[in-house]
């Protein structure tokens, strides 16, 4: 049996991961990353599935752990390219993925939902076999997948909280008693093994909400992630106590809330979420807004809000915002900063994450949750994911303290294969995969040469030289004419770029010129080289080049 690492292993998001064994083959996880703050223009990065394409005959089923846009959020475009394949969740989870696949106007897909108390899948040569775990996000499972090459358990995003707020503890009894006798892998979550202890409990932060709001004068704003729901039910039972009214505002977080209301995974009278209208007549101490934007994210309600260029709402001084969230995905935490900087300016009582209230706990696994996972399970062979490399490392390090040998813990890079036969597992190779970026409606037609460029005009910008080229007397007519685009105000540096247009005439002149190809190689080359030495700037030439 061979576990493929698509992604996942080295970049904390894109979770997704193939078992395959024969003519048979299964997906856990179809998640998304978030581009680099250097990766201009891009929106999100998608794992590579042209090994799933090429075998999707062997493909039965893509089972979902939980609703996380890093787990499910890659799932419209596998499909958009004619994949029809059985899509397993739970509840909560099916609910989230049918309304993304409505969202992006991808085909109707029906979630085959299972209950992991009571339902085993048969796919194929596998038998799969659901167990409930803890996470940030309610109806999380983890997987016992059995094959001939016995038991392997895929356990991602988990934490052993035996307070949660749905009530819905770690089934750490199923997993004991699925897990007695020959397991052979456990691929696990490794965010949290650097982290010593064990991640508190969800049920932690509630009062620390409500002390907030009890002191709270004005209109209340509370941001987390927008599939977070234990945390919005928490925030809504503090409404209530509080006697404030509610609004949903921002899509995100409006769809996600009614989707689990509907599902019942949110619970409160239906006369305390009103309208954001309505909710505008009441008196500013009886409001309380759950926003999306937590991530600072510069289309989201609550950046709008704060930047006063909300439709419906605004924040005034003296009111108070509350983030029940970690700014997690690359890049996101100077866009949050920048947020609450300006909040703070305009006289918001702002509590976020950097002033130690303790309005978020992780839903990843500590050192010690990781400990108890091992002790249980007992793997012969252990693989750290969900993580960076160091993550990886923290998670083999403690994996030894077990009792582990080097030569059974697999730290794993996107595309390696882990092969297991007769109980032995090994890394026998790996596929080719790469980053394929999305950028508006392309997907993958941005690569590692425009991402270049737009770095190059980010940091130095660009320079247009327009050239008159007398192509029978193959001469330079008139200087040239520099057009500046974020390299230097051309008010103030005309000198400097009308030297460089008579510069530019007098060497191109002196030169052979054949052509205008000629023309721009050579033009581009020496403005390159004059700006460097001249200003130790280099922005990206581009010449243009006109024949008379």
């Amino acid at each position: 049996m061979k576990f493929i690492a698509l992604s996942g292993t080295t970049g904390v998001t894109e979770n997704c991961y193939i078992y395959e064994q024969g003519t048979d083959m299964i997906m856990v996880d179809c998640g998304v990353g978030f581009p680099n703050p250097d990766m201009y223009g891009v929106d999100l990065i998608i794992p590579d599935f042209t090994y799933v394409k090429e075998n999707i005959h062997k493909l039965k089923a893509i089972l979902i752990t939980h609703g996380h846009e890093d787990h499910i959020g890659a799932l419209p475009f596998l499909f958009a390219d004619n994949v029809d394949v059985p899509i397993y969740a739970t509840k909560l989870v099916a609910g989230f993925i049918e309304e993304k696949f409505e969202d992006k106007a991808a085909k109707k897909v029906k979630v085959n939902v299972f209950d992991p108390d009571r339902d085993i899948l048969n796919l194929g040569s596998f038998r799969v076999t659901a167990f409930r775990v803890s996470h940030s996000v309610p109806d999380g499972v983890g997987f016992c997948i059995e094959s001939a090459e016995g038991k392997h358990f895929h356990i991602p995003d988990y934490k052993f909280d035996w307070t949660p707020v749905d009530k819905k503890p770690f089934d750490v009894n199923k997993l004991a008693v699925l897990a007695k006798d020959r397991v052979i892998s456990l691929a696990s979550d490794a965010l949290g093994s650097n982290s010593p202890g064990y991640t508190d409990s969800e049920i932690t932060i509630e009062p620390i909400i409500e002390n907030i709001v009890n002191h709270a004068t004005q209109q209340v704003f509370f941001t987390t992630i927008s599939s977070n729901i234990s945390r919005i039910q928490q925030a809504l039972n503090v409404a209530i106590k509080n006697g404030r009214k509610v609004a949903f505002i921002g899509r995100s977080i409006d769809v996600k809330a009614q989707i689990a209301k509907k599902l019942g995974y949110l619970h409160y009278p239906d006369n305390l979420v009103i309208h954001p209208r309505q909710i505008a007549k009441l008196p500013a101490d009886k409001r309380m807004y759950i926003i999306s934007g937590s991530y600072g994210q510069t289309d989201s309600a609550l950046t709008r809000v704060a930047m006063g260029e909300h439709d419906l709402l605004a924040m005034y001084k003296g009111d108070t915002v509350i983030y029940s969230s970690d700014p997690a995905p690359p890049g996101s935490k100077e866009s949050v900063d920048a947020v609450v900087d300006q909040m703070i300016q305009n006289g918001i009582d702002v509590h976020y994450y950097d002033i130690q209230e303790d309005l978020h706990v992780s839903g990843h696994g500590s050192s010690g949750d990781i400990k108890m996972l091992m002790a249980i399970v007992k793997p012969k062979y252990y693989m750290p994911i969900g993580g960076t490399v160091r993550h990886n490392r923290g998670y083999a390090n403690i994996a030894y303290q077990m009792g582990a040998k080097p030569a059974s813990v697999f730290e794993l890079n996107a595309g390696d294969i882990v092969e297991f036969v007769k109980d032995q597992g090994k890394i026998s190779g790996r596929i080719p995969v790469r980053q394929v970026l999305v950028d508006g409606l392309g997907v993958g037609d941005v690569g590692s040469m425009v991402l270049r460029d737009r770095q190059v005009l980010a940091k130095d910008g660009v320079l247009i030289a327009l050239i008159q080229f007398d192509k029978a007397q193959r001469k330079i007519v008139n200087a040239p004419e520099l057009i500046s685009r974020g390299f230097v105000f051309e008010g103030k540096s005309s000198d400097l770029l009308e030297k460089a247009a008579d510069l530019l005439k007098r060497f191109l002149n002196n030169k052979n010129i054949v052509d205008s190809r000629m023309v721009k190689a050579e033009a581009a080359n020496y403005l390159e080289k004059y700006f460097w030495e001249e200003i130790k700037r280099r922005p990206m030439v581009l010449p243009v080049v006109v024949e008379v």
